[in-house]
């Protein structure tokens, strides 16, 4: 009898309790899948073989080579599957290891298992209206290209499934987080303010997961059945755009602004950048491609435009958008909006209050006004500046500098010319490298051989020693918040980075953590007294210090 009560207790349990987390599980994997597409463009029979060399594989007359720069490059043309299918498997290693990087990341960021285990059905369930918001012409290159993933990660979603989920990465990262991960600048000169009148748009792309997500960085050169030829600085199965040019002379970068925490996923930022490469050919028709599409982030694009000889932004939120035109003959863009209906939004108010945002955006004034007039070799100086206004020295990987030394990569545009500079590694102090679209697109590449100009390359960056760039790689090991602290020696790191407020706050933290509340107080005081970067950083060491004087 008592086994009999029992059994009727574990089974009123579970009706309790396990019955609404069966159900919960079954209902997360029914809103969780995405369907697949199916293509009609069907690979073309003379594709199905690729020809494979150490640095060059060709593929029809696809193509991807690894650069002496360091650079991989890669000419892909067709239909949409077609497309993606040959990307993927042209770069299949590259592909790949990407995906092994970026999950090596969140493993990092979210270190127990269970925890990443909910954070798949958290992103799945975000997400889970994210296919029925891309182009249908998107949607194929995506599944085309998710032909060359890895079973590996098969636990975490099919590789269709995880191919659209990780274009929406960067949105959901920008709008969930405060660790100084995505804070780009950018900027355009032309007329009066450019030394040859022609438009040049400069932009570092400070986006950080991890130095080796970094490491293989892809020119994307792209001929679509529909639409505009164009370039795309990106990395392998990355199908949307974050810096571009199109055979128009028409140029997108992408600056993330200040979000409010969205509920559910609509377009990617990079998708609706990718819409406006690919099919504007002007100003007007860009701002028309980015009016139609929801959004579930606040963004900046940067539109460079030949044919209007000049550039503006397209500020866009959830739910407006507003063109912002400078009216001179520059324009600067970092994290924060500046037209007049947007930019009076409560939250950007706050945000350039609190950010780093406002002092990036006055430095790049100051030196824009320093040099008269802009040109290319002015524009890779301005994006590779460390300090901060005044010249001031404040600390190397300060926010408040336009060189952060996070940067995936940084990008010069011509659009006049249609040309492209591209930096090499490390960040963009390596030497940037020029292409000319021109030149790509007009000629079919038969063998391996280099494709970009070799006499307009701008030289490395020599203002920064090898002794002082080897400190602050051991730095970046400690430097942001999801990184351990366990190794960390306070007087190393003080020496590693001197003149960085963040060097005293991670040492007050060490001391803190410790119940040495005088050394604490002592660093974080120092720290103080440097130029901090963000309101929010400044407020934590002060928080610090008044809680050093309770213990003492």
């Amino acid at each position: 009898m008592l086994r009999g009560h029992i059994k009727r207790g574990f089974l009123a349990l579970f009706i309790v309790v396990g019955m609404p987390l069966l159900i919960l599980f079954v209902y997360l994997k029914i809103v969780t899948s995405i369907t697949e597409p199916t293509p009609t463009d069907l690979l073309a029979p003379e594709l199905h073989n690729a020809g494979h060399s150490d640095s060059f594989r060709t593929m029809g007359n696809n193509w991807l080579r690894k650069s002496e720069s360091g650079l991989y490059e890669m000419y892909v043309e067709g239909p949409p599957f077609e497309r993606g299918v040959v990307l993927g498997r042209l770069a299949k290693d590259l592909v790949q290891y990407q995906e092994i990087v970026f999950n090596d990341q969140i493993e990092q960021l979210v270190p127990s298992p269970l925890y990443r285990n909910l954070l798949k059905y958290f992103v799945g369930w975000f997400n889970r209206n994210l296919n029925s918001h891309i182009q249908d012409e998107y949607r194929l290159e995506i599944f085309g290209v998710s032909k060359s993933f890895s079973d590996d990660y098969n636990s975490i979603a099919p590789p269709y499934q995880r191919a659209i989920n990780y274009h929406a990465a960067h949105d959901i990262g920008h709008a969930l987080q405060n660790m100084s991960l995505v804070g780009c600048t950018s900027f355009a000169t032309w007329d009066d303010r450019s030394e040859d009148k022609s438009l040049i748009v400069g932009r570092n792309f400070d986006f950080f997961a991890g130095d080796d997500f970094a490491k293989n960085k892809l020119v994307l050169f792209m001929k679509p059945k529909d639409g505009h030829q164009f370039v795309s600085i990106t990395w392998a199965g990355m199908m949307g755009v974050l810096s571009g040019m199109n055979d128009q002379g028409l140029t997108v970068t992408i600056n993330a602004a200040k979000s409010d925490i969205p509920s559910e996923a609509f377009t990617p930022v990079s998708l609706v950048a990718r819409e406006i490469l690919q099919y504007a050919s002007n100003i007007d028709e860009a701002y028309a491609i980015a009016a139609k599409r929801k959004m579930f982030v606040s963004e900046s694009f940067l539109i460079g435009s030949y044919k209007d000889d000049k550039a503006v932004i397209i500020e866009k939120t959830e739910n407006d958008i507003e063109l912002f035109d400078s009216r001179t003959s520059e324009i600067i863009c970092t994290n924060h909006f500046q037209s007049d209906g947007i930019g009076s939004n409560p939250l950007n108010v706050q945000h350039i209050k609190e950010s780093a945002s406002v002092p990036r955006f006055d430095r790049v004034k100051e030196l824009l006004t320093r040099n008269q007039s802009n040109s290319i070799s002015n524009t890779a100086s301005i994006l590779r500046d460390r300090n901060g206004l005044g010249d001031r020295s404040i600390g190397l990987g300060n926010e408040r500098a336009i060189n952060q030394l996070i940067a995936h990569h940084s990008v010069i545009f011509q659009p006049g010319t249609l040309r492209v500079w591209v930096s090499t590694r490390p960040w963009q102090l390596g030497k940037y490298v020029c292409y000319d679209l021109n030149d790509v697109f007009g000629s079919r590449l038969k063998y391996d051989q280099e494709i970009h100009q070799s006499i307009l390359t701008i030289p490395e960056d020599q203002s920064i020693d090898k002794v002082t760039l080897d400190r602050f790689k051991k730095f970046s090991n400690y430097r942001f918040p999801f990184q351990s602290k366990e190794q960390i020696q306070p007087d190393s790191l003080l020496k590693w980075n001197p003149n960085l407020y963040l060097s005293y706050l991670l040492v007050g933290d060490y001391y803190f953590d410790r119940g040495e509340y005088k050394t604490a107080k002592l660093n974080y005081e120092k720290g103080l007294a440097l130029v901090v970067a963000t309101e929010q950083e400044r407020k934590y060491m002060a928080d610090r210090i008044q809680k050093c004087n309770e213990e003492l």
